[in-house]
């Protein structure tokens, strides 16, 4: 049986986990490594994409900085989620707003002693990448559209940190990334819808707030159908291996979800609709592995003999 403090201690814990979103880091952190693997370096053994230094920093850099970025962002949004999510917000102030703002600051000049363990080149990354967040956090966040582009933006900067390393410039590499920017562009609209109230009663000028209802989800079919676009590609003009599966489940699952949309009407219907998106981009983390189950049977041979 836990002691009143050791409780305390625990849920403090929790707290911080819940407001670095670790499940978020965890699922980037897999993220780089299996696109590094299957998309980025095929050619390369397993032994030496695993066991590279230099990606490891890449990527512990990166998972440093997004961890700090969403204390800075729950830090300007403290009292927006106290109306938007009360569950979490109660949970979150667990931890003092002094207590996450030296969190950051930790975290931060963490990262960029990490990054420095790799190149010049990359604490220029990591440190425009810090200032990217904070100013999104203080500033453009209220700004419509911009806001959410710069967030995707932001989101997948630590695959572009992974790309530039490996310096694979081919043509499938921009497709991908331009499946995973549009069906995040859509996530971040949905989330705007789901949190109008918060938004509203702090000054938030977003989609939602200033177009209204219909015109928001007018443009979220919009990136939804353009979605649908490099999706067909990667099927048809691109090896894509057994992931094609995936790809031609995603464009069912979003007409399906151009449907609920245009049906829902409620908060908890936003809510369903962003889990959706979600997992859509969650299970796309681990079909990477489709790409080429060959070569991931012959990696896990090499990998038990060595």
């Amino acid at each position: 049986m836990l002691s009143r403090k050791n409780r305390l201690l625990l849920l403090k814990v929790l707290s911080l986990f819940s407001v670095v979103r670790g499940y978020n880091v965890l699922i980037i952190l897999v993220a780089q490594y299996l696109a590094s693997i299957f998309i980025l370096s095929p050619d390369l053994p397993l032994g030496k994409i695993i066991f590279d230094l230099n990606l490891f920093f890449i990527v512990l850099a990166s998972s440093l900085v997004i961890a700090s970025g969403y204390i800075i962002n729950n830090f300007y949004d403290a009292e927006k989620d106290l109306i938007n999510k009360p569950r979490k917000s109660m949970l979150d102030r667990l931890v003092s707003q002094r207590f996450k703002l030296t969190t950051y600051f930790l975290l931060n000049l963490l990262a960029v002693f990490v990054a420095s363990y790799v190149s010049f080149r990359a604490v220029l990354f990591f440190s425009a990448y810090i200032f990217g967040i904070w100013l999104y956090s203080h500033k453009l966040k209220k700004v419509p559209f911009v806001g959410n582009v710069v967030s995707v933006t932001l989101s997948i900067a630590p695959f572009f940190a992974v790309f530039v390393y490996y310096k694979n410039f081919q043509t499938d590499i921009f497709v991908h990334a331009l499946f995973l920017f549009c069906l995040m562009l859509a996530r971040e609209i949905i989330k705007d819808l789901e949190n109008i109230a918060g938004d509203l009663a702090h000054g938030y000028r977003t989609i939602p707030i200033i177009y209204g209802t219909v015109i928001s989800k007018v443009v979220i079919t919009v990136v939804v159908l353009l979605t649908l676009l490099p999706s067909w590609l990667l099927i048809e003009n691109f090896n894509v291996g057994r992931m094609d599966y995936y790809f031609k489940a995603c464009m069912g699952v979003l007409l399906l979800f151009l449907v609920l949309l245009w049906r829902s009407n409620t908060k908890k219907e936003y809510v369903w609709l962003h889990n959706i998106l979600k997992l859509i981009i969650v299970f796309g983390v681990f079909s990477i592995v489709l790409i080429d189950l060959d070569l991931v049977i012959d990696r896990l041979r090499i990998w038990k003999i060595t």
